[in-house]
């Protein structure tokens, strides 16, 4: 597998994750980029994703799941770049396996602000397990939440 396959097949799946997953899109949840060095993961704020009225901040489990998406991505993409040889239906069953073990998130602050942006990177990627570490960030550059997340690649 070429790295423009490799670059196709993570497209794919940021237009899967973008465009098919119905609680993303009721979220209103966009890939921004998504390839082999990374994924930013948009969210803008609207009235349906406040957690506290009085202070107008983003719920928590909003934020729980946009760092959940972000990894989700972060480890397929750590997963597909880790050998050159995957077979597409390889790929495919893996895609389909991709499941959240464990996710820890630190609310750092409170979710203020119009837009949002979740940010991942790999910390590892094995044949089974990944690790990955996300953030999230409001339009001015504040991190509101950090999170690290262990999935099932294989």
């Amino acid at each position: 597998m070429t790295q423009a396959i490799q670059q196709q097949t993570i497209a794919l799946v940021g237009q899967i994750f973008d465009q098919q997953m119905p609680f993303h899109q009721f979220l209103g949840l966009r890939v921004k980029r998504y390839d082999l060095s990374g994924v930013e993961v948009e969210l803008a704020m609207k009235p349906e994703l406040v957690g506290n009225f009085h202070h107008n901040i983003l719920h928590g489990g909003v934020t729980a799941t946009i760092l959940d998406v972000v990894g989700g991505l972060t480890a397929f993409a750590g997963l597909v770049s880790s050998r050159d040889n995957w077979q597409a239906e390889q790929l495919e069953q893996r895609l389909k396996a991709l499941s959240t073990i464990d996710l820890r998130v630190d609310y750092l602050r409170p979710g203020k602000g119009v837009c949002f942006t979740g940010t991942g990177e790999v910390i590892r990627s094995g044949n089974r397990i990944s690790v990955c570490k996300m953030e999230l960030h409001n339009e001015k550059n504040h991190q509101i939440a950090l999170g690290t997340a262990t999935y099932v690649v294989g």
